[in-house]
Order: C-alpha cells, then sequence, then structure tokens
C-alpha cells in the first residue's frame, strides 16, 4: 500500500482476493487505484475500455471484518464507454464492471476475478505417482437382450436383467428412471445388444447401444483457495486430465471463519457460497472433458474431499454450527448423492457422488482423503502428516494409534497479510538464499530456473516480471534471514546492521530487509515476519499438542501436503521451526495427498471401506479448548523454537546463538555462532544434500 493511499481522505477501496486497501477521493478511477496499490489487474488496452480485461465486481452488503457497508451503487453508474463496449464487443461477466472507466464515490469492496488477472494463479495440486489398485464402483456390461415375443409378457427392463443376471451373474437390480426412458430406443438402436452401467452392482445408472466401453470418474480436492480435478478412466485408472481453478468463494473471506461470519451476516449468504462453488465445479468438470475429448456423458463417478466448512457448503449444509464450540458436523459419515444435486447436470444423469467421511469439527475429508494416499494407519514408524494452509490439518501416529487435530495457522502461508505477498503464479518469487557474509540476496522466480544473480535473469524474465513473494519464498526468505543474523531468534529485524548492510533499511520505527529494488519494490517488513511468526507457532503449536498427548518427544517422518505444503523446502521448513525436529532425509512433500487420496476412492470401492473404517478410530484433539495450546503457542513464536532442542537440524546447519538479555554478558560474542560437534566437512556435506 502506498503512503498516499493510506494517509488520502476519501472513500476507502478495498480489493479481494489480495486484502490491499487505500482511502482515494471520490471520482478516483478503480484501476488507477488498483495500479498504486499494486492490485493485479490486466488491461491490454491501457484503459480505454476497448479490451475488458480489467473487469471488477463491486461487493454489496456489510463486512464487519472491514467495517464497511459495501454497495455498487458506491460506484459511478455505466458510462458510454462501458455501454459501447457491452453494445459492439461482449457482454460483461454478470455483475462485473469496466475498473478503467468506473469511478469511485463510496466506501467499497471490489473483487478483482481469476479472468481479470494478469498474474492468473498457477495451481500446483498434482497426483503423485503411486500405484492403484482399480476397483471401481461402477462396471460396464455388455450384453444382448432376447427381442420381445408376443406370447411373453416380460417388459424390456426385465429382459434387461434376465440378461445380465445370465451374462454377469448380476442379481437383485434396480434402474433409475433415465435408464427406464432411454432403455427402448437404446435396444431398438442396438439391435439389442446394449451397454450397461451398473453402480456397486445393484442399480443400472446408464445405457447406451451397443459396445461402449470407456467409463470415467473424476476426483475432486475442494480447497478453500483451490480446487484442484482429475479425470479418470475408471476401468484402466489413467488419469486423463488434471486442471484446477481457484475457489470462487475467496471473495467472501480468504480463511474459514470469514466465510462463516459472511453466512452469519447475510441472509443466503450460505446459499449464494453454495452456488459459486458448484457452479465452479461444473466448469471444472466440463473443462476436464474438452482437454481429454471425452463425451461428458461417459462420466458416471466423481469423488470429493474438502475440509469441513468446503464439504458443508458444497453439500448446501449451513456452516454456521462449525463456527463455535462445540463445532458440530452435520454428519461426519461418507455421503453418497446423485450429481445432479449438485447442479452436475452436463455429465451422465445418472452419475453418482462420493464424498469421503470428515473427521472432527475441523478436520475433514481432505485429511480422510490425506490418510488414504499416505496410509499412516499401516506404518511402523510415527508419522506426522501436515496439510499447510489457511487452516492446517495435522495427522499423527503410527499403526497403534492416530491423532488428528487443526491448527488456525491463517492465510500468510499463502501470500496473504504479507506485504509482498501473492500466490504461487509466474514471476512470484519461491526461492531465496541471502549471503552469510554480505547479506545480499539471490532468488528464484515461479517460470524460470535461473537465480537472479546468473546472466540471462532478466530476460528470462521479461514477459512475467518479478511480481511479489509467494508462499515457498515466504517460508526462505524468513529462515534465510534468521541463519544470516539479520533476524533474531525473537522474529526481530536488527537494524544494527543497517551500518554495513544497504539491504536492511529504516522502516518507520522498526526495520525492513530490501530483496528487491525495482518495480514493484519488494520489502520484509517487520509486520510480515510477525504474521509468519503467528502461523508458524499455531502449527508447531497443534503438532506439540498431538505430541503431548502420544507421549513423545519427536516423530521418526513428516510428510507435507497440499499445494502450498508440497511446496515447501524442508531445510527451510525446519530452520523457521514449521514442524518438530527431525531426520530431514525423513521429511518429505507428498504432493497433494488429499487430491490422491480422492482418486484412490474414485478407482477403488474396497479403499472407500477401509477409509471409512479408519476414521472411526483416529481420536480428534481440539485445539481450541487445550489449556496448553497457549504454552506451546508462546514458545514456538521463536526461531526455531524457543526452548526444544534441534539436534538434527544442528548437524547440517550452523544456528545462531539466541540474542543475550545483558549485553555486556557476551563479551562481544553477540555474532558468533554455535558450532555443533559436527566436523566442517559432514556439515558442508548434509547442506549439499539438503539445500
Amino acid at each position: 500500500m502506498t503512503e498516499a493511499a493510506e494517509a488520502a481522505d476519501g472513500p476507502l477501496l478495498i480489493f479481494t482476493p489480495s486484502g490491499r486497501r487505500g482511502h482515494f477521493p471520490a471520482g478516483t478511477v478503480v484501476l488507477d487505484a488498483a495500479r498504486s496499490l499494486g492490485v493485479d489487474i490486466d488491461s491490454v488496452c491501457g484503459g480505454r475500455g476497448i479490451c475488458g480485461r480489467c473487469q471488477v465486481r463491486p461487493m454489496t452488503g456489510s463486512f464487519a471484518k472491514h467495517g464497511i457497508e459495501s454497495s455498487a451503487a458506491h460506484l459511478a453508474p455505466p458510462g458510454a464507454v462501458e455501454a459501447d463496449y457491452e453494445l459492439t464487443r461482449a457482454p460483461l461477466i454478470e455483475g462485473c464492471r469496466l475498473s478503467c472507466t468506473t469511478t469511485l464515490l463510496g466506501d467499497i469492496v471490489v473483487d478483482v476475478p481469476p479472468e481479470s488477472q494478469v498474474h492468473r494463479q498457477v495451481v500446483r495440486k498434482s497426483i503423485a505417482r503411486r500405484a492403484f489398485t482399480v476397483d471401481p464402483v461402477v462396471r460396464l456390461h455388455y450384453v444382448e437382450v432376447v427381442p420381445p415375443e408376443l406370447a411373453s409378457p416380460t417388459g424390456d427392463l426385465g429382459r434387461l436383467f434376465e440378461a445380465l443376471e445370465r451374462e454377469w451373474s448380476l442379481t437383485s437390480l434396480a434402474a433409475d428412471l433415465h435408464v427406464i426412458t432411454e432403455l427402448q430406443p437404446a435396444l431398438a438402436r442396438g439391435g439389442y445388444k446394449v451397454t450397461v452401467a451398473v453402480h456397486a452392482a445393484r442399480q443400472v445408472i446408464a445405457v447406451w447401444p451397443g459396445f461402449q466401453d470407456r467409463a470415467l470418474g473424476v476426483a475432486i480436492d475442494v480447497g478453500s483457495t483451490t480446487i484442484a480435478a482429475h479425470l479418470a478412466d475408471l476401468e484402466r485408472g489413467e488419469v486423463l486430465a488434471s486442471a484446477g481453478v481457484m475457489n470462487p468463494q475467496i471473495r467472501f473471506g480468504e480463511d474459514l471463519m470469514s466465510r462463516v461470519s459472511f453466512a452469519m451476516l447475510h441472509d443466503g449468504g450460505a446459499a449464494e457460497m453454495t452456488a459459486i462453488v458448484r457452479a465452479a465445479l461444473a466448469d471444472l468438470v466440463a473443462d476436464l472433458a474438452a482437454q481429454a475429448g471425452a463425451d461428458p456423458d461417459h462420466i458416471l463417478e466423481l469423488t470429493v474431499v474438502g475440509n469441513p466448512i468446503m464439504h458443508h457448503l458444497l453439500l448446501g449444509i449451513d456452516p454456521v454450527p462449525l463456527g463455535s464450540a462445540p463445532f458440530a458436523l452435520a454428519t461426519d459419515r461418507a455421503v453418497h448423492a446423485r450429481a445432479t444435486e449438485l447442479g452436475l447436470d452436463a455429465i451422465n444423469p445418472g452419475a453418482r457422488l462420493y464424498v469421503l467421511p470428515c473427521i472432527a469439527g475441523h478436520v475433514g475429508a481432505d485429511t480422510a482423503g490425506v490418510m488414504l494416499a499416505e496410509t499412516p494407519y499401516r506404518s511402523k514408524k510415527m508419522t506426522l502428516i501436515v496439510d499447510v494452509g489457511t487452516n492446517a490439518e495435522i495427522v499423527l501416529g503410527d499403526a497403534r494409534r492416530l491423532l488428528a487435530a487443526s491448527s488456525p495457522t491463517g492465510p500468510a502461508f499463502e501470500g496473504a497479510q504479507i506485504s509482498s505477498g501473492q500466490r504461487a503464479a509466474p514471476g512470484a518469487i519461491e526461492r531465496v538464499r541471502i549471503d552469510r557474509e554480505t547479506l545480499e540476496p539471490r532468488f528464484k522466480v515461479i517460470g524460470c530456473d535461473l537465480w537472479s544473480d546468473e546472466p540471462g535473469f532478466a530476460e528470462a524474465t521479461a514477459e512475467s516480471g518479478v511480481t511479489g513473494i509467494c508462499g515457498s519464498g515466504i517460508v526462505e526468505i524468513i529462515a534465510e534471514l534468521y541463519l544470516a543474523g539479520i533476524l533474531t531468534a525473537d522474529g526481530i529485524l536488527d537494524g544494527r546492521l543497517a551500518a554495513r548492510a544497504p539491504r536492511v533499511i529504516a522502516d518507520g520505527r522498526t526495520f525492513s530487509y530490501l530483496l528487491r529494488e525495482g518495480t514493484p519494490r519488494i520489502l520484509v517488513t517487520q509486520n510480515d515476519v510477525r504474521a509468519i511468526q503467528l502461523a508458524k507457532a499455531a502449527l508447531y503449536a497443534g503438532v506439540r499438542l498431538l505430541m503431548d498427548h502420544l507421549g513423545i518427544e519427536s516423530v521418526e517422518q513428516v510428510r507435507l501436503t497440499g499445494a502450498f505444503g508440497s511446496q515447501i523446502d524442508p531445510f527451510h521448513a525446519m530452520v523457521l521451526g514449521l514442524v518438530p525436529d527431525c531426520a530431514l532425509e525423513r521429511v518429505e512433500a507428498a504432493g497433494n495427498a488429499a487430491g490422491t487420496g480422492a482418486l484412490i476412492a474414485l478407482l477403488s470401492a474396497n479403499a472407500r471401506r477401509e477409509i471409512e473404517t479408519q476414521v472411526r478410530r483416529v481420536e480428534k484433539i481440539e485445539t481450541a479448548v487445550e489449556p496448553r495450546f497457549q504454552e506451546h503457542f508462546v514458545a514456538a513464536m521463536a526461531i526455531p523454537h524457543k526452548t526444544a532442542p534441534m539436534p538434527n537440524l544442528a548437524r547440517v546447519v550452523e544456528l545462531p546463538l539466541p540474542t543475550p538479555p545483558d549485553p555486556e554478558a557476551t563479551s562481544g560474542r553477540s555474532g558468533r555462532r554455535r558450532r555443533s560437534r559436527t566436523t566442517d566437512d559432514e556439515r558442508k556435506m548434509a547442506r549439499e544434500e539438503f539445500r
């Protein structure tokens, strides 16, 4: 945010999903305000109202979080340029305005949809490569039905069932109504040879004339920030296409509790969020079919995972009870439904939907998916699994005992609440290193394999630019600042270094670190450090509570999952104190394990039975009512941690000494580093391996 925007009188303009805001004089053009704040809005025509790429959506209602009443009437009415665009070019996106011709009249929240962003999000939720047991709940059966005879009163459906029993030993079958209405035309076109899809060996859900050998399904991970989906061949287990989009609910709040608040404060708010996420799913499924060149009529099964609030909103269940104790779920069982009940009408009308079971009020079906993918319930090792997101979900245990909890980390790890933060997109800084002697940085951005100090970097990033810092970059810069001695263990940017390091600059009453000079100018501020400390302390405290309940002091392996968690460098995560000390070779990224679990459930009926059994034995720990949570939280604010030993980390890196309270007690040794017993050669080898 610019100082001018912060200090100016006039209406308050807030952009979502970035959260950037400022006061501007009435009559200010929205696009101009966005540019002054560094908000990401596309405009090819230079603000002439020709290209239509700068569309934004004014929000309506009371936004208690921001303390304003937002209304479309707080923008000037559409003018001649906007009317001409719609008349001669194309209709605007429903509810949107051209930001280049729209002026500000009063306080307002304005959403920038993904279509209007230059740096559209890169959805990194990918399916891990692993073997799946293909045992789908939907099977195709080709049969030859005896033609009708005058002497036989049996109807076509009865003779179809007879054929299925005769040829496939399927008995006690029933059929969907749409199958009954389509059966006679299919039999006639196929010469009484048809293919039927049978769900769970008891319900005929689709019929085609002749031979049909393609049954498809979609595995969906509905995250609070992104929605990822994978189209698979149910018979072969092959993933045919993958796609992802931002969850459109994000404009109602980046964190889950903001969305619950929106549902509480706005009549029909929950229904509105349900409608837009279902529409996003419908578009995503259509996109997958188009990518694979597949007929949507062949999509017969869908599986879904998501956290409890996403789960409830998708299913049209009121999420408000999840916003306060006792955090009651409407159901913690697996949900079976027809896809049409969620508005997925463009696929086969017989398609079924399976939603994995939830575990607790803040530990949802996405965690069940992670468990199915990672199978900690089969492991002999004490395993910690963490899905790092706006609400971290944690599973700890082994084959003998499993515990689960959630921890409110907030959106800082995904770029929100960070001065130069952004989501993962081309141009975002994702890797950072700081020279321990010169304190000079170098970095990598998404979309370029070169480091910033390598020849050709400027040319390679000319198109995307360097736009901000994404989650993995934020973790690395904080860890690197600590290792370089710029950041104290208490999280204070040490202003004493400004005398010898031009990167350390005064910033009001505190100091900031200048990561990049240019446009935009990228700083790491004291407030940024605090936001990350709060997020990582909440996560660590949740983990520590589970360790307390198990009576253990260490874990044997750590798996980081999710769109963000899978991008974190384990070394820097350990330096930051995001997770407990562990042998670094046993700290691994697991990709989108929740999505992998949804895919396993899509392809395997047995896997569904397995996870439904396993979630029942998970012990749920509610961090909000745990008396020791605050104690663990305070200790975890320090980097890496105030009291927890870090022997594994100390073997591979020299950790700075804590800043002592009495300067005279250090006798000038505050800049020295503690040496472990590991030799320099051993440490160098370890650094090469893990960094």
